[in-house]
């Protein structure tokens, strides 16, 4: 991947990118239609500013027209849970909405996560993308404006890789439509605390790793 995409110029087709933190999914198509010339280029999947890792862009119109077979794949993602905070996003970008001061045992928090194993119902949250009667969820959310949410069967594999209070680090493999800040946000549910998502990488697409990617920072040198 790294040798194929010397000359940006050139390049068409699917490039594997690391997004860095800060920078808006849309900054990188932008920066990317700057360095090749190609103006259709397109996504399988946003990653918020905050978060960094996986985005698979698509360079040119024959790349595009896979954008739905790479949408549908499963991914892997390290997340930062951080309890004792609240916010209305469920992530770190969101306003402080509660906080507790309760600090769980190792052995509730294995026991909480356990209860995100295979599939579940997830209910998505207010500041998503997602339509409901035809209007985008966050809209809605940055009036102020909450309305009901059908929950929607999402399958997870959850792992608990590190808990040093007040943040809690796991592996999550899902399938296509899962929120991450809402797993972080109902963790917190099940245990009886408030929390939010402090940090997220996505690792994974489907057959494609971060390992493959080249540094988003690529993207924006020389423009």
């Amino acid at each position: 991947m790294k040798n194929a995409v010397e000359d940006l110029q050139n390049f068409r087709g699917v490039l594997l990118v690391d997004k860095p933190h800060g920078k808006t999914s849309f900054s990188l198509v932008s920066a990317l239609r700057k360095k090749t010339g190609v103006q259709k280029i397109g996504h399988a999947g946003t990653l918020d500013p905050f978060a960094t890792g996986l985005m698979i862009l698509l360079v040119g119109r024959d790349a595009t027209r896979l954008s739905n077979s790479y949408l549908a794949v499963d991914k892997e993602y390290e997340a930062v849970v951080q309890f004792g905070t609240s916010t209305t996003s469920y992530d770190c970008e969101g306003t402080i909405t509660s906080s507790s001061s309760r600090v769980p045992t190792l052995s509730e928090i294995e026991a909480a996560v356990n209860q995100f194993q295979g599939t579940i119902e997830q209910t998505p949250p207010m500041f998503s993308a997602k339509k409901v009667n035809g209007k985008r969820l966050y809209k809605l959310a940055r009036k102020g404006i909450t309305i009901p949410r059908e929950k929607v069967a999402v399958t997870l594999k959850t792992t608990l890789l590190n808990y040093t209070y007040p943040l809690l680090t796991l592996h999550i493999t899902c399938s296509k439509g899962t929120y991450i800040r809402s797993v972080a946000h109902d963790l917190g549910e099940v245990l009886g605390i408030s929390s939010h998502l402090a940090a997220l990488k996505r690792t994974r697409c489907g057959n494609f790793h971060l390992s493959q990617s080249i540094p988003g920072e690529t993207l924006y040198a020389s423009l």
